[in-house]
């Protein structure tokens, strides 16, 4: 008796060893798995697999589709995020990272958030290293240099971790962030407006301030500035169109826009898009140093603390700026993450809101900028 008793339970070991092996092969999938792919991955027969799987589905373990296959459900332990994206540098990043936080918080999530400057590939892959030593059920990533987005997107391929790509959409990830193109058209329909308003529609020429670092997506801000302006203004002349380099940084969108307004006559009325703020602000920078403000019109991208204040004031050049309200970001990128990790259908692409802010509405949005409660 007690060398069947032994047996018993050495059999009974074996089937929650298998049940667990099913479970874990189904967890781990990137996407939901049929009976086959199952019993390949993990070396168990088909029909135990069905008889394992089936009662893993009555338990609540799993869940089987319309297509028969199978997917993880959501159950007891929380749901485990990665982040990884500077957390300085400007306003965008900083309320990009809190935003998560929050949101992370709001859902009883566990968030690791893993701070990495933009450049440093070491730095970068070893978030992509904690991200998949933890087994995050979603990995998120923010990385300014499009090239850089690459390598993490492959090294959380190869691991099976599901990612969101944040700004810069990376094959193999499901996207959130701007859509740029629209968020440039805004801009352009913008300036035509300005060029309306106050010349008669005439300009001399339309400068576009672009960032060697930007991706193929960013740059798609900066043609859809052509395209609302064109749409509002009438047509714009090619050899009106002016292309400066300002690095996405103040001091060289300063210089670049400096030695351009050195060329041009002081009477040129000028309608200026920097690709962001940032190079919005080093463009405010040059036109205020050479007095130029009655002849030039800008308008920047992310609508930062810092242009908002610019937009306060009556007689500066700096006239809008596209909202994208990193702040908003953690409670969407949460919602797509939740689907994702339970193995929902998920858009491959989601969007930011996106709000032009001028001197018409940015005390109604910011009223405790101007002094409200």
């Amino acid at each position: 008796m007690k060398k069947s008793r032994e047996i018993g339970k050495t059999a009974g070991a074996g089937t929650f060893e298998k049940g667990l092996t099913v479970l874990e092969t189904i967890e781990r999938a990137p996407h939901p798995l049929t009976l086959q792919e199952i019993a390949a991955e993990s070396g168990i027969q088909r029909l135990a697999v069905y008889r394992l799987a089936s009662v893993l589905e009555q338990r609540g373990y799993v869940r089987r589709g319309p297509d028969k296959r199978y997917r993880a459900v959501s159950r007891r332990r929380r749901l485990l995020l990665g982040y990884a994206g500077p957390h300085s540098g400007n306003t965008f990043r900083v309320d990009l990272a809190s935003s998560l936080q929050r949101a992370a918080a709001a859902h009883e999530a566990d968030l690791i958030s893993l701070d990495n400057r933009p450049d440093d590939i070491k730095e970068l892959m070893r978030s992509a290293d904690t991200m998949i030593e933890a087994r995050v059920d979603v990995a998120m990533f923010f990385q300014p240099v499009e090239a850089l987005g690459h390598m993490m997107a492959d090294r959380l391929s190869a691991a099976g971790l599901p990612f969101i790509t944040i700004e810069r959409p990376i094959q193999g990830g499901i996207y959130f962030g701007a859509n740029n193109y629209l968020a440039g058209k805004l801009a352009g329909l913008r300036l035509g407006e300005h060029a309306l308003e106050h010349w008669r529609g005439r300009f001399d020429a339309v400068v576009l301030i672009e960032g060697a670092h930007t991706s193929t997506n960013v740059n798609a801000r900066l043609a859809g500035v052509l395209v609302g302006l064109r749409d509002e203004a009438g047509s714009v002349e090619e050899s009106k169109i002016v292309h400066l380099h300002g690095n996405a940084d103040r001091e060289a969108s300063r210089a670049a826009m400096l030695d351009l307004l050195r060329r041009l006559p002081r009477r040129s009325r000028l309608l200026v898009s920097g690709f962001n703020d940032i190079s919005a602000l080093g463009a405010l920078d040059a036109v205020v140093s050479e007095g130029r403000e009655a002849g030039v019109a800008i308008v920047g991208h992310n609508a930062m603390q810092e242009s908002r204040v610019e937009i306060r004031k009556p007689a500066s050049p700096f006239i809008a700026s596209v909202a994208y309200f990193p702040e908003r970001y953690g409670e969407k990128l949460l919602r797509i993450a939740t689907a994702l990790s339970a193995g929902d259908a998920v858009p491959p692409a989601g969007y930011t809101d996106h709000l032009v802010i001028d001197r018409n509405n940015v005390n109604a949005l910011y009223p405790r900028e101007a002094g409200g409660e």
